[in-house]
């Protein structure tokens, strides 16, 4: 890589290294044209410091108010909980954030304004969803109905503070069950680490609260399933994803890939989607 290009190289903090930002920081340390891998922050320090030993390149391991200084965008891979302080100090210093607690959001819509205010960008990834391109353009004319139906085996499912709340027990049913029914901000709190992508539909149409959304368990399903219908003033359609999931069951191996492709997106000389 010539001097040229290292100035313009597009500077990418990871904030949690689960699989994930793993996955990410990988892909960007074995060479991404116009990205660069320039920091982390972690909660176990020592931990991430051997896993990046086997990194090409060292990697800065900072906190999250020490960020802003050697990224220029940064991907959130942490607990919902931690987007605030994570998008914070980024968003006040005029940069992007890619997050993917994405439902956290719907309790932090004041980070909208900090990024208003301060010249800042939060960047929600096509995740393990589809169609969000198709989306986002018919909501510039009258969407007049947005449903969604998830569909994920047992395994990614379990734990869900919905179900532990509500007393709802899968772990030996023998046939699909609906176990949700209702809006992505319903669901963002009751299932914070599977339906992300509900919320990311939501905000490319018609909102968290008119966007309707069923989750079900299915013993049968290896994969995690999306199924989004929409029907517009411009178009109707109807598009299904099955997801291969990740080494944690509650996330889809295109997950990561998809932010690797949204971070390509922002230094590429040829730009492809909306």
């Amino acid at each position: 890589m010539n001097q040229k290009q290292d100035k313009q190289a597009l500077r990418v903090g990871i904030a949690g290294l689960g699989t994930v930002g793993k996955t990410i920081a990988s892909a960007i340390d074995a060479g991404i044209d116009g990205l660069e891998l320039a920091a982390v922050s972690v909660r176990d320090a020592a931990k991430a410091s051997a896993w990046m030993n086997e990194l090409s390149k060292p990697v800065h391991i900072v906190s999250f108010d020490e960020m802003p200084q050697f990224a220029d965008v940064v991907v959130e891979c942490a607990p919902s909980h931690l987007l605030p302080k994570i998008a914070e100090p980024m968003l006040r210093a005029g940069k992007t954030v890619v997050p993917l607690s994405v439902g956290a959001l719907l309790d932090h819509m004041d980070l909208i304004d900090i990024a208003r205010e301060n010249g800042g960008q939060i960047s929600v990834p096509t995740g393990a969803l589809l169609g969000l391109d198709a989306v986002t353009a018919a909501a510039r004319g009258n969407i007049k109905s947005a449903r969604m139906i998830t569909r994920k085996p047992v395994t990614g499912l379990l734990g869900a503070p919905f179900l532990e709340e509500n007393g709802i027990r899968i772990e030996d049913i023998k046939a699909p069950m609906r176990i949700f029914c209702g809006t992505p901000r319903d669901a963002a709190k009751g299932f914070p680490a599977n339906l992300n992508v509900a919320v990311a539909l939501s905000l490319a149409g018609i909102g968290p609260d008119a966007t309707t959304l069923e989750i079900w368990a299915d013993p049968a399903l290896t994969r995690n399933t999306h199924t989004i219908a929409i029907d517009s003033d411009s178009a109707s359609f109807t598009m299904t994803i099955e997801n291969i999931p990740s080494a944690n069951p509650k996330t889809g191996l295109i997950t990561a890939l998809s932010v690797i492709a949204l971070l390509e997106k922002m230094r590429a000389p040829l730009r492809v989607g909306t």
